[in-house]
């Protein structure tokens, strides 16, 4: 099971004998929706490749407050995972299991020995690095330039999209911390997005109908 998914989200990208270097020294980890991943401060081992599922990738500023920097998907994994591991330095995010998911954790000291004998590994680091960085400049402009009903708008639709699933399972609570705000300003703006048809609210769940 861990090779044929592994085949199916990454062997387009490597070589073969780099795909047996992976299964050699790579190991299979799963986790439960919630599961912390990657702590702050935390001296980082093992790199991340994403089999299955999502994870949220956040910042914390000094009062403890958390704020979403981005999602990680399937075949995807995080650039600021390899500044760190490649460093030696310790981790500036926290990540946590958005939805339950696969992971092929990968031993720092082989990641630095790929990038020297694989170009294929050097291009999926340029990638990776390429594709997070447009996401945080995304999540600038989101913070700088969107109104907060927008920002919210947006966050549950990306939810949506990385769970390919329109109903949301968070508390307005959860949902706060992750956009640095109150849960009085989101209560307040899921209300007036579903008197806009743009979502619907539930007892356990938010449905997104813009998407």
């Amino acid at each position: 099971m861990f090779k044929e998914a592994l085949e199916q989200h990454y062997g387009f990208l490597f070589e073969p004998p780099l795909m047996e270097e992976i299964l050699a020294y790579g190991s299979l980890k799963k986790v439960a929706a919630g599961q912390q991943l990657i702590e702050i401060g935390e001296l980082i081992t093992h790199m991340p490749l994403l089999l299955s599922g999502a994870i949220k990738i956040m910042r914390e500023d000094e009062k403890s407050d958390e704020l979403l920097l981005y999602f990680i998907e399937k075949g995807d994994t995080c650039a600021m995972s390899f500044s760190c591991c490649m460093g030696g330095s310790k981790s500036d995010i926290r990540a946590v299991a958005e939805t339950d998911a696969e992971i092929v954790m990968i031993p720092v000291a082989q990641m630095e020995s790929w990038m020297g004998k694989y170009k294929t590994w050097q291009q999926f680091v340029l990638d990776s690095y390429q594709a997070r960085m447009k996401e945080l400049l995304q999540t600038i402009d989101t913070l700088a330039f969107m109104r907060m009903d927008d920002r919210l708008l947006k966050h549950l639709q990306d939810k949506a999209k990385v769970t390919g699933d329109d109903h949301i399972h968070a508390t307005h609570q959860e949902i706060a911390y992750d956009l640095h705000t109150s849960r009085v300003v989101i209560s307040r703006l899921l209300k007036k997005l579903e008197n806009e048809g743009k979502i619907s609210m539930h007892r356990n769940d938010i449905t997104v109908i813009d998407l």
